[in-house]
């Protein structure tokens, strides 16, 4: 994905400032999964890794670890314990670092991927490509390297889909389509940026879902349907710039997003 001759260089990928999952505060009693209401789901200002953070690499490091877990386990308080054992950490340290059980672990392990796939993105050229190949690389490098064991990923997404973790889940999927976006080096603050996430939000879904029951040898048939996808939104993309010419450019949106960081 490096720049070639063929390559004319891109925009550079810009960096921002992502989502980290620290601890939430006193561990919470009841169910594995406690509901997550507006007023029991930590804000993103809450959420926000700090340099300082004396724990922030062993954190990562046990996010992992349940990862590997929770094929096996589920998300669960049983995988984070498994987790700890692995680490070697000292009695009570798991529950230490994630207060909040499996569920902080899960929003922990979603947010450190979109990171990590922000970070191999910007490692591999990606800016040089056009953008319809930005994106298919980043729904690719997500999840070819960052979703993790498929098991654990179709436990994950079990877990969301309750009731309960349905905001969580669309939050979490909002963060890592934004990502994908501004990595890809989109700068709207028109209508074009809520079209383009929900867009992505389709493709990258479906692609997950594909991909969690492709047996085929590197998952080539994943990448087959990623790139019909795509397609397919090339094509809208396309047709909807003619209508909008015929109609005079359209109507503006309400409102802008918040300005970034």
């Amino acid at each position: 994905m490096a720049t070639g001759p063929g390559n004319p260089p891109g925009p550079k990928l810009r960096r921002r400032r992502y989502h980290r999952a620290l601890p939430l505060g006193t561990p919470r009693t009841g169910p594995i999964f406690p509901p997550m209401s507006e007023e029991n789901t930590p804000d993103s200002a809450e959420m926000d890794r700090t340099p300082t953070d004396p724990d922030a690499a062993l954190r990562d490091r046990l996010a992992d670890a349940v990862t590997a877990e929770a094929a096996f386990e589920g998300w669960t308080r049983t995988a984070l314990a498994a987790a700890g054992r692995r680490l070697e950490l000292p009695a009570g340290e798991a529950d230490r670092l994630f207060p909040g059980g499996p569920i902080q672990v899960l929003t922990h392990v979603s947010e450190l991927a979109d990171i990590r796939t922000v970070e191999d993105m910007e490692k591999e050229g990606v800016a040089a490509l056009k953008i319809r190949d930005r994106i298919k690389a980043a729904v690719r490098i997500r999840l070819e390297r960052h979703a993790g064991n498929r098991e654990a990923a179709r436990r994950a997404l079990a877990v969301l889909s309750l009731p309960f973790h349905a905001g969580l889940g669309l939050k979490l999927l909002y963060k890592t389509v934004d990502a994908m976006w501004y990595a890809a080096g989109d700068t709207s603050t028109d209508f074009n940026f809520y079209t383009k996430r929900a867009t992505l939000a389709g493709v990258y879904s479906s692609t997950l879902l594909y991909w969690l029951n492709d047996r085929s040898p590197g998952a080539e048939q994943t990448w087959s349907f990623l790139d019909r996808r795509i397609e397919d939104v090339m094509k809208f993309e396309k047709l909807k710039s003619q209508v909008q010419s015929w109609t005079g450019g359209g109507s503006k949106p309400g409102g802008r997003p918040a300005a970034r960081r």
